[in-house]
């Protein structure tokens, strides 16, 4: 049995739920998800800000998950919140949602937009379109929806999501649509369906490819940029993470 866990880095419990289902529906039978939400930090992320503060919750949800059996992560944020710190500390293979939904976009479609929520949350996802080498693929969008606004059926925001998506086949002649936030992950095969193209949801991605990585016994590498960190003293309410 492969053992996965799933962190909403966010401290919203229904969110969560919302990723758990979609991780469960991509799982194979014989793999066991485990999503949790992190104890600590913002109730959404929605920028550079909320990010930093989400980090510690989610490294001390990864780090409590290995220890429990884990044989992989999947940091269930658009953002990859720090996926590269995770990955650093962690012994498993850590995969951030972002990041696998670009590469399974890239496998489907020439060219492919993801659409966010808000505008505030588009420029980091650029920059980590570039960070993956995808900058001549993928145009980002944002819907201008709040990533909360999406548990609310009366808030407009899938009707807003809906005409987002439209706008990218026509203005940015996409082959392909990335769901640019985990609260999207149970839309992903109703949208597929109501557009006839490929609609990738982050968290589907990321599991199968945690299986894949699970499978082959492959792991992040430790040589560079990626050794553990170097044990030292944290003051003040950074102790407890001290290496």
């Amino acid at each position: 049995m492969t053992r996965l866990l799933v962190v909403n880095p966010n401290t919203t419990a229904s969110m969560t739920e919302t990723i758990d289902a979609a991780a469960r529906q991509a799982a194979a039978p014989q793999t066991d998800v485990k999503a949790v939400t992190s104890a600590m930090g913002p109730v959404s992320i929605e920028g550079f800000y909320d990010e930093a503060f989400a980090v510690p919750g989610l490294l001390a949800e990864i780090a409590t998950g290995e220890k429990a059996g884990a044989q992989a992560a999947i940091i269930a944020c658009f953002d990859d919140t720090g996926l590269d710190a995770a990955r650093a500390m962690a012994g498993i293979p850590v995969l951030g949602i972002c990041e696998s939904a670009l590469s399974l976009a890239a496998m489907v479609a020439k060219r492919f937009t993801v659409v966010t929520t808000m505008e505030r949350s588009r420029v980091p996802i650029e920059e980590l379109v570039d960070r993956y080498g995808m900058g001549r693929k993928a145009h980002v969008r944002a819907a201008n929806i709040s990533v909360l606004s999406l548990e609310d059926p009366n808030s407009g925001a899938r009707d807003k999501l809906r005409s987002e998506i439209t706008r990218a086949i026509a203005e940015d002649n996409a082959e392909a649509i990335v769901l640019g936030c985990a609260g999207m992950a149970d839309l992903a095969r109703t949208l597929q369906a109501e557009f006839g193209m490929p609609v990738i949801d982050g968290v589907g991605a990321a599991v199968k490819q945690a299986e894949a990585l699970v499978a082959l016994g492959l792991s992040t590498s430790k040589r560079g940029a990626y050794a553990g960190p170097v044990s030292k003293p944290y003051a003040g309410m950074m102790a407890e993470f001290a290496p």
